[in-house]
């Protein structure tokens, strides 16, 4: 059976225990911006916030792309989201990532070095990296300066999270 197949059997017995208290229209407080990492899954426990006070926007890296600055805008606007936190984490895969080799194996294995047109925005210091993706968004003119925008690291290995 594939993991999705287990997912959806998975889901049935979810269901029976599922919390009707998540359906009410979520009104987050703070929009999160992350890296896709697994690790990083449950961040309303790993941060002591409830589910429907967050709004999580995860990408590979946490960088402030344009649809990350979309959505921010979008749950600042429109949803009424009053903070940000940018989060980046140790041992990250784009941490270090040689991007022209990547590219070169990807062209060696798919033909082409056509397909992506913003690159794979590898860095080589998540904390300068985090810093930098703050300062994307809190210098975009659709994000009001009234909104605390923040950097943070987490560490995968002792579950530390320390301010940026």
């Amino acid at each position: 059976m594939s993991l999705i197949d287990q997912a959806f059997q998975a889901n049935s017995n979810f269901t029976r225990d599922f919390d009707r208290s998540l359906t009410k229209v979520p009104t987050p407080r703070i929009a999160i911006v992350t890296c896709m990492d697994c690790r990083l899954s449950r961040l309303d426990q790993m941060l002591g916030l409830e589910t429907l006070d967050v709004q999580v926007i995860r990408n590979a890296g946490a960088m402030a792309t344009e649809d990350v600055i979309r959505t921010l805008v979008i749950s600042i606007r429109v949803i009424g989201t009053e903070e940000i936190l940018i989060m980046g984490h140790t041992r990250c895969g784009l941490n270090g990532l040689h991007e022209d080799e990547f590219v070169a194996k990807l062209a060696d294995e798919t033909g082409t070095t056509d397909g992506l047109t913003i690159g794979f925005m590898a860095f080589t210091d998540v904390e300068n990296n985090v810093r930098e993706q703050v300062q994307t968004v809190r210098s975009h003119p659709w994000i009001p300066k009234r909104i605390p925008v923040r950097g943070a690291v987490f560490d995968v290995d002792t579950g530390q999270l320390r301010a940026v």
